[in-house]
């Protein structure tokens, strides 16, 4: 424990590691670290700005039936080339040399153009960020999950169960992530599994978060590694209770911190992984609209249609960089090692 002199000499305890007393924030003594770490985290305004540009845009992809259907009157599949349906863009949607209209820039008609089947760029876009940031959320859940479980399990138990669990590992990572994410979305659409098929959402959820699992678990299985002959775990086991108990009900707690700073650096690399497989035709299948397809129809229409690939573009930048933006002031302010001074 750190110990502080006050103004009349004498001395107490605070309960703060010595590595904390430094020169730098001001902090009452007895201040708990998810305190001080909220503290730390509301004078990082750039993160809590970019923390606030994400959630803009979850609230705008949730938004999209609204859009579509009390704005736009238009669905996200609905295909309108010759300008014939109730929402027209005049004359047609799509030139007679087959180049889809550019931006009408009116809320209601065609606001980001059209495509080159005629569909609502803006439309598409929104349901496409619901669909890209759905598969990112579960993907991280399916992630967090698996690294917790293997993580904290080879850690543990040690022996054979971490050798076996380190070989998955080892063998997952030696992969690189796009390639390995392919043959899985490869070996699925082949397949033919009913829920597994890969025009659905929770099949490429599913991929993603087998990928990324062993960049999590490797450094959760390496700090249980250091809690486990910690005296808490001593004295959890001197009670009687069993290793379930202890890994979960001891150990994981924790964790905590470790493990919110890997969530908005996972869910990141899901989003961006899932637009990279759908890009290259292993990820989300038409019908089904998300960034990736965005890109990769619009990518035929460069550049006399540049509006079809920037639009989900610059969302899929603008979100992926919020994230990790705010998963940086984040992680600086759970870290333990920041300066403070302890106020007395």
């Amino acid at each position: 424990m750190a110990t502080t002199t006050s103004e009349t000499g004498s001395q107490f305890s605070t309960d703060l590691p010595a590595a904390l007393v430094h020169e730098g924030e001001e902090v009452a003594a007895g201040t708990g670290p998810w305190r001080l770490a909220w503290r730390r985290l509301r004078r990082n305004k750039t993160a809590l700005f970019f923390g606030g540009v994400f959630v803009v845009i979850v609230v705008l992809c949730l938004l999209a039936p609204v859009y579509s259907h009390d704005v736009a009157h238009i669905g996200p599949a609905t295909q309108n080339i010759t300008g014939s349906n109730l929402n027209t863009c005049p004359p047609t949607c799509v030139g007679p040399t087959d180049i889809p209209v550019g931006p009408s820039w009116n809320i209601s008609k065609y606001f980001l153009g059209a495509d080159s089947l005629g569909r609502d760029v803006a439309v598409r876009l929104l349901y496409g960020g619901r669909n890209s940031l759905e598969i990112g959320a579960v993907a991280t859940i399916i992630t967090m999950l698996l690294a917790m479980i293997l993580g904290i399990a080879a850690g543990f138990l040690g022996g054979v169960a971490d050798n076996i669990i380190n070989l998955i590992l080892d063998v997952t990572w030696a992969f690189p992530v796009v390639l390995l994410g392919i043959v899985l979305g490869t070996l699925i659409a082949t397949s033919g599994i009913g829920p597994l098929h890969s025009t659905t959402l929770m099949s490429t959820a599913l991929i993603i978060g087998v990928v990324y699992f062993p960049y999590v678990a490797k450094p959760i299985r390496a700090q249980v590694l250091s809690l486990r002959q910690r005296e808490f775990v001593d004295a959890a086991r001197q009670q009687g209770l069993g290793n379930v108990r202890i890994m979960f009900g001891e150990i994981l707690p924790n964790l905590a911190s470790t493990i919110v700073v890997f969530i908005p650096l996972i869910l990141a690399n899901a989003i961006l992984l899932e637009a990279a497989l759908t890009y290259l035709g292993a990820g989300v299948q038409p019908p089904n609209a998300s960034w990736g397809t965005m890109l990769s129809d619009g990518i035929s229409t460069i550049p006399a249609a540049f509006h079809n690939v920037l639009a989900p573009g610059i969302m899929l930048v603008l979100t992926v960089l919020s994230i990790n933006i705010f998963g940086d002031g984040l992680r600086d302010a759970l870290d333990p090692r920041s300066k403070v001074r302890i106020a007395h």
